[in-house]
Formats: C-alpha cells, structure tokens, sequence
C-alpha cells in the first residue's frame, strides 16, 4: 500500500491510534534529548522525537532514519503497527542499553550520531527491532517485530512452467481405442461384437493347404492382396468336408 491508497477515514484512524501512542509515559519524551510532548516519529525505529532531533535524525540519511510527523504526514498501516509495536522504552532497551547513566547530551547532534551511527552503546549481539513483512497464509502480509518469521512463504510459477502443461497435453498423440470389426460379403469394415463359438473358416482362391494334406508354407507367409476375393464358408460345410 502506498500514501495515495490511504483513505480519510483510515487516515483519521491512524491520527487517533498516534495521539494515543503520544499520550503513553514512555513517548511523553523525546527518545534522544528527553524534552517533553514529542510531535516527529522515526518510522524504522519505532521512536518518537522532537522538532530539534528530527532534523538531525534527516542528517543521518533515509537508510539510517526515516522521520514523520504524527500531525502532518500520511501513515502506512504497516508503520502505525510498527510504532505501537515498539515505542522509545523497548527501543531504548537496544541503542542505549551500555548508556552510562550520566552521559552528557548537552551536543545532541553528536550524541545521536553515535547512538545510531556508530552503534555505541548497544549490547554486543544484539538485534535491531526492524519492521518486516512475512507472508501469511496465502495473500495477507503481517507486520512482525524483531525479524520473527512465520508462515509459509510462496513461489510464483512462471509464464513458462503455467502454460507448459496444457501445451503438452494438447500435442500428446490420441490413444488409439480397439475396436472388433468383422468382414462381410461386400468387403465392408463394420463394428460388432466378437463371435460366439467356433470361428468361420475363409475359402479363399489362394488355400494354405494342399488336397494331399501338406501345408504350403509359401502360401503362409504370402501376404495376400486385398483386391483378392475371398467367401467366408459357414461352419456346415468344412464340418462335413469329405
């Protein structure tokens, strides 16, 4: 979602839920030079802060320090959800966490250099608390705090490997079904079902037996013609051949 996506009415929303936030004891002070009624936020920090650290926090740069105002500018959802769910205590915790308890913040724009730039006083193997969008389900993204992952995440089949199977099946050669058929008089294919008992014996002008009884072997392995004619003989008539 982007700033123009945000509706009046959802703007309102996040308004209210960041004067709620403002109200709370540990956001009465600025983060870093402790003046009271904060109205400027770091958005990747999760920290409110005042008018005059909100200019040094710009210094710093955008990959260091995103700031807004919680009276002049649009909110994203996914940084309202991160502001409540980090606030200057919990982030305190991590950048000031070897703060000695009398460090001097009379120069504010070197404190807050080396508080965030060059890491000072965090504890050693300490994670940064980061906004990060985890995939949930199978379309809805959640806002986590600390880099927690859960859910599965999902892969996006390509153009290719979409079309890929539907192409295959349509150039895939038919399969060829069986079909009985049986040959009649006229010399024409019809389907029927199979026969019952004894098959016909064919009369055909090329026999595969001699009168003396020998088999042609010639005549077994000649392929006939198909223009040649060939009378299929009832069972009654090879039955009772003399």
């Amino acid at each position: 979602m982007n700033k123009a996506s945000v509706s009046k009415e959802l703007d309102a929303k996040h308004a209210k839920i960041l004067e709620g936030l403002l109200k709370l004891p540990e956001n009465r002070e600025c983060a870093d030079c402790r003046s009271k009624a904060p109205r400027w936020a770091s958005v990747n920090l999760g920290i409110f802060i005042c008018m005059q650290c909100s200019g040094i926090h710009r210094s710093l740069g955008v990959h260091i320090s995103k700031v807004r105002s919680t009276t002049l500018d649009t909110w994203l959802p996914e940084q309202i959800a991160f502001m409540e769910s980090l606030g200057n205590e919990k982030a305190n915790h991590y950048w000031e966490k070897e703060l000695p308890p009398n460090e001097d913040r009379s120069e504010i724009e070197k404190f807050i250099r080396a508080k965030y730039e060059g890491k000072k006083w965090v504890a050693k193997n300490a994670k940064q608390p980061a906004p990060e969008l985890v995939e949930m389900g199978t379309s809805s993204n959640k806002l986590v705090e600390g880099g927690a992952t859960s859910g599965k995440k999902l892969r996006r089949h390509s153009l290719e490997e979409a079309v890929l199977p539907t192409r295959l099946a349509e150039d895939a050669p038919p399969v060829a079904r069986p079909r009985t058929v049986s040959l009649d008089l006229n010399h024409t294919l019809t389907s029927s079902p199979l026969p019952k008992g004894p098959a016909p014996m064919t009369d055909c002008n090329t026999a595969t037996t001699k009168s003396n009884g020998e088999t042609n072997l010639f005549n077994l392995l000649h392929v006939h013609d198909a223009k040649q004619e060939c009378v299929t003989v009832p069972p009654a008539r090879w039955a009772t051949f003399d």
